[in-house]
């Protein structure tokens, strides 16, 4: 199983600095913990200097992860308040049928609605439903 880690990155700055990441390492392990096997992809770990990209090298990568987000089983999307890069990747998995976990407290936003296949308030929701056996149920890997 292929999993994209989408999340926050710029979000409504307006200069040219990212969120704090430290949620990706976090979600790596308790992923990595339950599907030992998956291949989990972090867009940031590979591009940490990503907001001093010039606009060409920026469409290029972020071309590229849309691709991934079209091709991998599985997206989860950590949207704390609004990214626009992660609705696009959200967006993207969903039209081509792939499963989209949302942690996030915007659970009346038409985006995450429409886009998500279940949706956690918080990481701690996120990881009783792994335990649980809820996501594997959902996804048809009981």
């Amino acid at each position: 199983m292929k999993i994209f880690l989408a999340g926050i990155m710029q979000g409504s700055y307006r200069s040219a600095c990212v969120h704090d990441q430290s949620y990706r390492d976090s979600l790596h392990n308790i992923v990595q913990g339950h599907w030992s096997k998956a291949e989990v992809y972090d867009p940031f770990a590979k591009h940490t200097e990503s907001v001093g990209y010039s606009s060409g090298r920026a469409r290029e990568v972020f071309c590229e992860h849309i691709r991934m987000c079209q091709q991998f089983d599985v997206l989860i999307a950590y949207v704390p308040e609004a990214s626009m890069g992660t609705a696009i990747e959200m967006w993207e998995a969903y039209t081509h049928g792939k499963f989209v976990i949302a942690i996030t407290p915007l659970v009346r936003n038409w985006v995450v609605q429409i886009t998500s296949n279940v949706i956690y308030e918080n990481v701690s929701a996120f990881v009783d439903s792994l335990r649980s056996g809820e996501i594997d149920r959902l996804m048809g890997h009981e």
